[in-house]
């Protein structure tokens, strides 16, 4: 497996990390939730390990952030102290798979992490409308079994639509779950449509894209 680790105790994530690969795991190492986000979007991984009490972006925050905002559903365990029942409940609500009251046993977390694999890896990773398909493992975008090519944010358009189907998903919200804070200028969200239109429509006889005059748009 490629595992993220994200933990602010030094000693702990080298520990972590020289047991991860010592089991023949790859580990890339982040010390705060900002960085950890930033590990996360531009690579991929097979885990994420987090801690929940960190600087700059806690677990929680990270957590909610990688599932609503970039729809990436690669298992997350939790490291913590945190051992109430309501600190449980408020991991799984953001998204985690598992969670580890520190201190624990190294051979628990690895148990753990090749369950969690186990289970993930079975999981069906394939969204599909009509004869439009996407594999979110690979990236792979297909319709009438010719394949796509889509640029990094028309692909995350697309799967934020195919997600949502069959409903309306507003401007603003797509302009949000795209771009998040750094907003585009007003005629961004409405050229990648037009390309994404380009693509999965115009060669085709039936188009999936519908837009709700002054709402939004759809994909059915």
């Amino acid at each position: 497996m490629r595992i993220l680790l994200v933990e602010d105790n030094t000693d702990l994530a080298a520990s972590l990390v020289d047991y991860l690969e010592m089991k023949g795991h790859s580990c890339d190492l982040a010390f705060n939730g900002e960085a950890g986000l930033n590990a996360a979007i531009s690579n991929t991984y097979d885990m994420y390990i987090f801690d929940i009490a960190m600087p700059k972006m806690d677990g929680l925050e990270l957590c909610n952030v990688i599932r609503t905002q970039y729809y990436d559903y690669t298992p997350i365990l939790f490291l913590t102290a945190r051992d109430t029942l309501e600190d449980k409940i408020a991991g799984f609500a953001a998204g985690a798979d598992d969670y580890l009251i520190k201190p624990f046993a190294l051979s628990e977390l690895i148990m753990r992490l090749e369950a969690i694999y186990k289970r993930y890896t079975g999981v069906k990773t394939q969204l599909q409308v009509a004869d439009l398909q996407v594999n979110l493992k690979t990236e792979e975008v297909s319709r009438a079994n010719s394949k796509i090519s889509l640029s990094p944010n028309t692909y995350k358009l697309l799967v934020i639509l195919m997600h949502r189907t069959p409903e309306v998903v507003l401007r603003h919200e797509l302009e949000h779950l795209v771009w998040g804070e750094d907003l585009p200028d007003s005629d961004s969200l409405r050229s990648h449509i037009y390309k994404l239109r380009s693509k999965i429509d115009k060669p085709f006889d039936i188009p999936l894209i519908k837009t709700a005059k002054g709402r939004g748009f759809s994909l059915s």
